[in-house]
């Protein structure tokens, strides 16, 4: 079984007491629920970067840290940025590109991720991919048009050895933040085979099967099993269900027992 990824992003939320509050909530509950094919992430702000990764490997937690930006430059005058270098010299091993909030916000382009994806990972940063469609684009129903098109340049000129080292989370627009409609498995299965059919295209079919494919929006406890047993979603990318480390534990307790488990009772 492919390592099933199970992370969260904190946005521009939580100081670094309630950072660490979590990590200690987390330490207390994740040795008992977690499973071998089970790969934690947390993404929290460049702040508590370092202190959040320190404390998961001091308590020896299989948790992975990454960072939600990055710049695409080596170093220089860009006031106010962070470089692949600071990142990963602050622990982080991931690091989030291309978010909704960022594309939408901060208008960064296409290309401008493929450009940061390149730099990560020389930097030996795990690029974490977030691509997406609108609601507007979900009723001119080129949905699946619109996130290829955003895979194929955020993925341009890699090798298949650093394709490997990227992951892919499709977040429909319309799917994230508090008032987001969830998108149904069958919606988020739809749009992950198109990316597996693009990946596969792109890498071949021994290297674009292998790379995880997430699936974020509005994922939470009840929706997390049925959405992971959807044939090409290797992970969950959860937003607020998971800022509350119980939460979060929660959804780890509930993959391993009703997906993980079963399938292996079943296949024995």
């Amino acid at each position: 079984m492919k390592p099933i990824w199970l992370g969260t992003s904190w946005k521009m939320n939580k100081s670094l007491t309630e950072a660490i509050t979590w990590c200690e909530t987390l330490t207390r509950r994740i040795p008992d629920i977690l499973h071998p094919d089970i790969q934690p992430f947390v993404i929290p702000p460049f702040t508590v970067i370092h202190p959040v990764s320190q404390y998961l490997q001091q308590h020896q937690i299989p948790c992975l840290t990454g960072a939600q930006n990055m710049h695409e430059a080596e170093d220089g005058a860009w006031t106010g940025e962070v470089s692949a270098a600071m990142l990963a010299e602050a622990g982080a091993t991931l690091v989030e590109l291309g978010h909704s909030e960022r594309r939408g916000a901060f208008n960064e382009s296409d290309a401008a991720i493929n450009q940061k994806v390149h730099t990560a990972l020389r930097h030996g940063l795990r690029p974490l991919v977030c691509i997406g469609d609108s609601a507007e684009e979900k009723h001119w129903k080129v949905s699946r048009e619109t996130v290829v098109r955003q895979l194929k340049i955020a993925l341009h000129g890699l090798s298949e050895q650093q394709a490997l080292q990227t992951l892919v989370a499709y977040e429909p627009v319309w799917a994230i933040g508090e008032h987001g409609t969830p998108a149904t498995p069958e919606q988020a299965g739809e749009i992950h085979h198109a990316l597996r059919q693009a990946l596969c295209e792109i890498f071949g079919e021994h290297t674009g099967l292998r790379i995880p494919l997430l699936y974020g929006g509005s994922v939470n406890l009840q929706n997390s099993v049925e959405l992971l047993q959807q044939k090409d979603v290797n992970g969950l990318f959860i937003g607020r269900a998971a800022w509350d480390a119980n939460g979060y534990c929660n959804i780890v307790q509930r993959v391993k027992q009703e997906f993980i488990l079963q399938a292996q009772y079943h296949y024995e």
